[in-house]
C-alpha cells in the first residue's frame, strides 16, 4: 500500500521540488519518486495500482511551506472581497444611473439585487464543477466571466443592459464564495485552518461595507462610468493574479489526473485510491442532479438547517437593506453628499475588524475543548461565541434605529454600526462552523442550502427598503430587522443546550454523528498502534512516522472538508462508512 505523509506543517526537505510554471500547466506532474513509487494493486483493469500521495509529495498541497499557503489563502480572500465589493460599490452611482437612465429608485436599487441573486443560482453549478474538474481551471474561467460582465457594465446604453450585465458578473463572481473556502481547506488540517478560514469567511462582510465607501466618492467625483470601469480593472487584476499564481490544490483532481499519466507513461491501469473507494467518479450529470436538489431537501426536512439558514439570511438581508437604508437616513434626511454618506458604513467596518480579532481569540479556547474531546470537539462547542453574537445585533439595530435621527449626532448611530457589524461577523463564523461540525459529510450541500437562502434575503431586502422608511419612517422602519434580530436570540443558545439531542431526531445529522462515532473509533484506535509502534521505529534509525494512506488520521483530515457528492449518497444508511474524498468547496 502507498504512504502518505502526516498533513501539516511542511517538511523541510521535500522531495524533488516541482517547478512553479508546472504546478500551473501540468497537474498530472511525475517525477522519478512519483514514477517509481510502489503502489498498491496489480495495475490490472480488475485491480489498478491505487494512486495516493506518496511520503514528502512535492504536490501535497498540505506538504507546501507556510509562506506559499498563506500567499495562496490571501490571494483568494481579497478575490472574494472583491466580489463582495462590487455587490454594493454599484450603490455609488444610483443616483447618476437614475437621472441617466430616468428611473426610479427600485429599478436602480435591481442592479445590487439581481447582483445577490446571482450569488444564490451561481454555486449550484460551479461546486460540481470545481469537483469534477478542479478549483483552478474554474476559478481562471467565471472570474474572467466576472471581469467581462463587470466591464461590459461600464458600456452600457440602458438600464436594462446594465441590471442584466450586472446578474451575469454576480453569478459568475459567486464562484469565489465557495471555491476559494475550498482552497484553504486543501492546503490547512483542521488544527491549522482556523486562522485562515476566520480572515476568509470575513471577506464577504467586509467587501460589502468597503463598497459603499469607496464607490460613494468615486461615483460623486468621476461619474458611474468610472465606477463601474474601476470595479473592471481590479477584478481583472485579481482575476490575473489568481490565475498565474493559485495553482491546482484539490486533490481528488490532482490524484485522478496524476493516474493518467501514469498510466500514459507505464501502459499499466493506475486509478485513483479516492476513486476505487468510491466505486468510481462521480458522473456530470449526478453531480449536477445532486447539487440541485440536495441544498433544498436538507433546507426543508432538517430544522437546525432551516432555521440557522433563515438566521443568516435575515442578518444577511438587513446588511443589504442597509445600502438602500443609509442614503436615506444620512443623505436625505442630514443632507450629506454620497461621499460623505459612505463613510457612515465606517462603524459597521470597524465592528466587523474587531468581530475578526475576537474570534481568532476565542479558536484558543476552541482547540482547548478539542483537545479535551481527544481531538473531536462536539459541533455545540462553536456556538458559545453565537449566543453573545446574537444579542449585539439586535442591540447594535436598536440602536441606530433611535439614533438616526437628524437632531441626534451622528456619531451615535455610526457608533450602533460596530455592535451590528461585530454581531454579525460572529454569527457567520459560528453558525458556518457549526453546520460543517454537524453535517461533516453533508457539509457542501448544507452550506450550499445557506447560501441560496441568504442570497435570497439579500436580493429581496433592498427591494422593499425604500417603501418601508417612506411609509413607516426612519425609526420604526430600522425597527423591523431589529426585531427580526432579537426573535432569532433564543436560537443559538437553543442548539447549544440541546442540539446533541436534537441532531439525533434529524435523518442527515444523525447519520454524520454515526460518521464521526466510527471515525473517532477509527482514529483512537489508529494513534494507539502508532504509539505502540514508536520504539521500534526509534530501534530502526527513522525519525519520521508516516501513516498509511487508508489510515484513519489522514482519512478523518480529509473527511473535514465534506464529501464528494456521490459519498453522501453512499453514507446514508451506512454505519461504518469507508474512506472518502472530500467534497468540493
Amino acid at each position: 500500500m502507498g504512504n502518505e505523509a502526516e498533513p501539516g506543517a511542511a517538511p523541510k526537505h521535500l522531495r524533488e521540488r516541482i517547478p512553479h510554471w508546472r504546478l500551473l500547466l501540468d497537474h498530472g506532474v511525475l517525477t522519478d519518486e512519483i514514477l517509481n513509487h510502489a503502489y498498491s494493486g496489480s495495475g490490472t483493469e480488475e485491480d489498478p495500482y491505487a494512486v495516493t500521495w506518496i511520503p514528502n509529495d512535492p504536490r501535497n498541497p498540505m506538504l507546501w511551506p507556510k509562506w506559499q499557503k498563506w500567499t495562496y489563502t490571501l490571494i483568494m480572500a481579497v478575490a472574494t472581497m472583491a466580489v463582495a465589493l462590487v455587490s454594493s460599490a454599484y450603490t455609488g452611482g444610483v443616483r447618476q444611473f437614475m437621472v441617466q437612465f430616468d428611473i426610479g429608485t427600485e429599478v436602480a436599487t435591481l442592479g445590487v439585487s439581481l447582483f445577490v441573486l446571482g450569488f444564490a443560482l451561481g454555486p449550484l453549478f460551479w461546486a460540481p464543477m470545481s469537483e469534477l474538474w478542479g478549483r483552478q481551471i474554474l476559478y481562471c474561467a467565471t472570474f474572467c466571466g466576472f471581469t467581462v460582465f463587470n466591464a461590459a457594465c461600464t458600456g452600457s446604453k440602458n438600464a436594462a443592459s446594465l441590471i442584466i450585465f450586472r446578474f451575469f458578473a454576480g453569478s459568475f463572481g459567486s464562484s469565489p464564495l465557495t471555491n476559494a473556502g475550498g482552497v484553504i481547506a486543501d492546503l490547512f488540517p483542521a488544527s491549522e485552518r482556523g486562522i485562515a478560514m476566520s480572515l476568509f469567511a470575513a471577506a464577504p462582510s467586509l467587501g460589502p461595507v468597503l463598497g459603499p465607501i469607496i464607490g460613494g466618492f468615486l461615483g460623486m467625483t468621476e461619474g458611474w462610468k468610472w465606477l463601474m470601469g474601476l470595479l473592471a480593472i481590479f477584478s481583472g487584476f485579481m482575476w490575473i493574479v489568481g490565475s498565474l499564481v493559485v495553482p491546482e490544490t484539490y486533490a481528488p483532481v490532482l490524484l485522478r489526473r496524476r493516474a493518467a499519466a501514469l498510466s500514459k507513461v507505464t501502459g499499466k491501469v493506475y486509478r485513483s485510491k479516492i476513486d476505487i473507494d468510491k466505486g468510481g467518479q462521480v458522473s456530470v450529470r449526478r453531480a449536477f442532479a445532486v447539487s440541485l436538489y440536495r441544498p433544498w431537501l436538507l433546507l426543508f426536512v432538517e430544522p437546525i438547517v432551516l432555521i440557522l439558514s433563515i438566521y443568516l439570511a435575515i442578518i444577511y438581508g438587513t446588511l443589504y437593506m442597509l445600502f438602500a437604508a443609509f442614503p436615506i437616513v444620512y443623505e436625505e434626511k442630514r443632507g450629506w453628499n454620497q461621499g460623505v454618506g459612505g463613510l457612515a458604513f465606517l462603524g459597521v467596518l470597524v465592528g466587523e475588524g474587531l468581530g475578526i480579532l475576537w474570534s481568532i481569540y476565542t479558536n484558543k479556547h476552541y482547540i482547548k475543548v478539542q483537545k479535551k474531546h481527544n481531538g473531536f470537539a462536539p459541533p455545540e462547542a462553536r456556538l458559545p461565541v453565537t449566543i453573545i453574537a446574537s444579542v449585539l445585533l439586535p442591540a447594535g439595530l436598536f440602536w441606530f434605529a433611535w439614533t438616526n435621527a437628524p437632531s441626534v449626532h451622528f456619531m451615535a448611530s455610526i457608533a450602533a454600526g460596530v455592535f451590528f457589524g461585530a454581531g454579525l461577523t460572529l454569527c457567520f463564523l459560528g453558525i458556518m462552523n457549526y453546520l460543517v461540525d454537524a453535517y461533516t459529510i453533508f457539509a457542501a450541500s448544507v452550506l450550499a442550502a445557506n447560501s441560496v437562502l441568504r442570497s435570497l434575503f439579500g436580493m429581496a431586502f433592498p427591494l422593499f427598503t425604500t417603501y418601508m422608511y417612506q411609509n413607516l419612517g426612519i425609526h420604526w422602519a430600522s425597527s423591523i430587522p431589529a426585531f427580526l434580530a432579537l426573535a432569532c436570540v433564543p436560537f443559538p443558545l437553543l442548539f447549544y443546550k440541546y442540539g446533541h439531542r436534537i441532531r439525533k431526531y434529524c435523518k442527515f445529522a444523525s447519520e454524520s454523528d454515526k460518521f464521526m462515532r466510527t471515525i473517532i473509533e477509527q482514529t483512537m484506535q489508529a494513534r494507539n498502534q502508532q504509539q505502540a509502534s514508536i520504539p521500534q521505529t526509534r530501534d530502526s534509525g527513522e525519525t519520521q512516522v508516516q501513516s498509511n494512506a487508508g489510515t484513519p488520521p489522514a482519512q478523518y483530515k480529509e473527511e473535514e472538508r465534506g464529501l464528494d457528492t456521490g459519498d453522501e449518497e453512499k453514507a446514508i444508511g451506512s454505519a461504518t462508512p469507508k474512506y472518502h474524498a472530500p467534497e468540493s468547496g
